[in-house]
């Protein structure tokens, strides 16, 4: 039988609410590292161990987002509790296909998950993988953001495999200046890189998805896939990059997920040893059928059912 290996996400997950066709609002739970390990987690055999790991409060709220987490096989026994702080909030609206955002995070019990250095200390180094993003790194106090980035540089470094989508919300940042900083110093200590191209031409004048990639190279990582929205995929190492064109391109019904998923499924695939490009191909596939389904989490069955389709 094979060892298990452990999937570690390391974020903040929410509150979401979302409109319904009746014009009510449907409660959920949300956020970009837990979606990503909700994807992961509905491919993986039972040859992976997912965590999760955050701070929560120790409100009804929380204690429910537990119990949802630990009912769909995502693990909490590094979730921190908090007994001054609850889970941020979000509405979505979505219109023609495009979503956007209402946040009530301030006093979210998150923001606080690396002043506890222990429980993440242990998260990382019972991990084999370890996923995090820019959202992850915004959220903390810059000191914090410095203690997380050590870790994962010491993990790179034992021999751990270290994955960072930028995932940029502006909103999140005290500014331009620390978007380029803090997300260069993240994709210094990733083994592999998931940029979104439009955010990254936005936030660092990327000339094209190549320029793209390179920049991440150069920067440290040593691998990158640069999504773009359904478009073409570049993806390389420094002995040199590949561009996928060949990709069906849909129409969104809600945007939301779609870059989450599209790591979830890459990283199930891509982790278990799948050759890069059918691994990029399956996740597109997964990611192009969340945007036709409104919210940012697919049912589990579905999931498979649609990665594990032959082309």
């Amino acid at each position: 039988m094979a060892a298990v290996r452990n999937f570690t996400s390391i974020g903040e997950c929410m509150l979401e609410f979302s409109r319904v066709s009746d014009g009510n609002w449907r409660l959920g739970y949300a956020g970009d590292t837990l979606n990503t390990a909700w994807y992961f987690r509905a491919l993986a055999g039972d040859e992976w161990n997912i965590d999760y790991v955050t701070r929560l409060g120790s409100d009804s709220h929380s204690a429910a987002m537990l119990d949802f987490l630990a009912r769909h096989g995502i693990g909490t026994r590094y979730i921190q509790r908090d007994t001054e702080r609850q889970p941020g909030l979000y509405l979505i609206e979505t219109k023609n296909g495009e979503r956007s955002f209402s946040y009530w995070r301030s006093q979210s019990a998150a923001r606080h998950m690396a002043d506890d250095e222990g429980p993440l200390a242990a998260a990382m180094d019972a991990s084999d993988f370890i996923y995090f993003s820019g959202i992850t790194l915004a959220i903390l106090a810059p000191d914090r953001r410095g203690f997380l980035l050590n870790l994962i540089a010491d993990a790179r470094a034992s021999g751990k495999t270290t994955v960072f989508d930028p995932n940029i919300r502006p909103r999140l940042w005290e500014s331009v200046d620390a978007i380029r900083d803090w997300l260069t110093r993240a994709a210094a200590v990733s083994s592999l890189s998931l940029p979104s191209f439009d955010d990254e031409r936005e936030w660092f004048s990327d000339a094209d998805i190549d320029a793209c990639a390179s920049r991440f190279l150069v920067a440290g990582a040593e691998r990158v896939c640069v999504k773009n929205g359904g478009g073409p995929i570049c993806y390389g190492d420094g002995d040199g990059l590949k561009t996928l064109s060949s990709l069906d391109k849909v129409h969104p019904v809600d945007s939301t997920g779609a870059g989450d998923s599209f790591n979830g499924a890459f990283l199930r695939y891509y982790l278990s040893g799948t050759a890069f490009e059918d691994a990029v191909i399956r996740a597109h596939r997964v990611s192009s059928a969340v945007v036709l389904h409104p919210g940012a989490l697919l049912d589990p069955d579905k999931i498979r059912s649609i990665a594990e389709r032959e082309t």
